[in-house]
Order: C-alpha cells, then structure tokens, then sequence
C-alpha cells in the first residue's frame, strides 16, 4: 500500500448525499478481485451515455458531458469532496478500489457509511468527515472557481491557501499510523514475520506428530 504523507489537489465537487458503493461502481463489474482496472468504470452510469460492462473500452464510449468527472480542469485530481453519508449500500470492498485506481487519496464528506469508511483506510485512501457547514461552503467556493487544498496527514491540517483557511481533523491515531507507513493487513501481518516463524518452530518442537507424515489421514481407508 503507498504510504500518505500529504496531498496538494485541485478538488472534484460532487455534490450529492447518499452515493451509494452500486453508484460508485456499478455491480457488473464486481466479477474481478484484481484491485486494479476499476478506476475507468468508476461512477460509470453518471460518466457514460451508454450501459457499461466489463471488458469494454472505456475510451470509446459516449461521455456525459455534464458529469464532473468529465470536465477537463479535474483530471488528475486527488481529492473528492461529497455530501453525506457516501459509501452507503453494499459492503463491496470495490468501490474503493475503483476510487484508488481513478487516483483519489482523500475523500472529503460530512458523513460516511462505516464498512466504506474503514475500507478506505484498508487501501490506503483517507476519508475526512468535516463539518457539514465547512462542506456546504467548499462547494460554494468551488462553484465559483477550482478549489484546491492541501491536506497534511502527519499535522491533521487541510489548508486553503486562497481563502486563507487551515482546519484540524480527527483521525484514529493507528490508522494514521498505517497510512503513514503505507501498512494494510498483510504488511501489518508481515512486519510480525519473525515473531511467527519462532512461534511455528516452538510449536513444532512441542507437538511433532502434528507435522509428521504419519499424522496425514489416510483417504484410502475411508
């Protein structure tokens, strides 16, 4: 997982409540488990004009013109700023692979679904919920030009420079650990790797007939 440090992003408004994961990426391409190859499929029945489905070229569908992630000035963007209660619905762990693989690391919400909400941090995106006034007002700012803010994970800061505006979020201090040191669960695991290679021997030595061969069940008596 790539480790967070800061990000310094123009912002992509989407302003609505209640995105749920089938929104974020839609279920016809839920066959995969690779976490990559989502990003082009993500918010694809907004983003496209024709029905999607997997294996498809995404690069010569008919675009909605009027979905943000189709205006020019946000590509590349890194961060995502919603209404409330994004991620809702089904508990897909794709929805954020698929806002990953487009190239999000922050999401910015008043609110989120809890299974959404702490897949992200599994992948290595960080989710911020922030007042729902301070949201209300970053869509207004970038209603009338991009709005881009830097956001510090290591000091908990996101900084407006153009408004002359910094704000504090809360985050729980171990998963701050993990992104910072890009940690997920198997890293995690890994970083324990000698501890459980000793108790695997000890366990050995303890209970040998365990891992002998004659201790495998003969099938052909059954």
């Amino acid at each position: 997982m790539q480790a967070f440090t800061t990000i310094e992003s123009i912002v992509v408004p989407l302003d609505r409540a209640n995105v749920d994961t089938d929104q974020i990426i839609p279920k016809q391409f839920l066959k995969s488990i690779h976490r990559q190859g989502f990003g082009p499929n993500l918010f694809d029945e907004w983003r496209y004009l024709d029905q999607g489905y997997p294996g498809q070229d995404s690069s010569k569908r008919p675009i909605n013109p009027k979905f943000v992630l189709n205006q020019p000035h946000y590509k590349n963007a890194q961060i995502l700023m919603t209404g409330r209660n994004f991620g809702c619905g089904s508990s897909r762990e794709h929805a954020p692979w698929a806002l990953l693989d487009h190239g999000f690391r922050v999401i910015l919400s008043p609110s989120f679904a809890d299974i959404f909400f702490n897949n992200c941090f599994k992948n290595g995106i960080l989710p911020i919920a922030m007042p729902e006034p301070l949201i209300h007002q970053w869509f207004e700012y970038a209603s009338k030009d991009l709005l881009k803010l830097h956001v510090d994970l290591q000091n908990q800061t996101i900084t407006d420079q153009a408004h002359g505006e910094v704000h504090t979020f809360e985050i729980e201090p171990f998963r701050k650990h993990c992104l910072l040191e890009g940690l997920d669960d198997i890293a995690l695991t890994l970083k324990e790797a000698t501890t459980i290679e000793k108790f695997e021997e000890k366990h050995k030595q303890r209970f040998p007939w365990l891992f002998s061969a004659s201790s495998s069940v003969d099938n052909t008596a059954l």
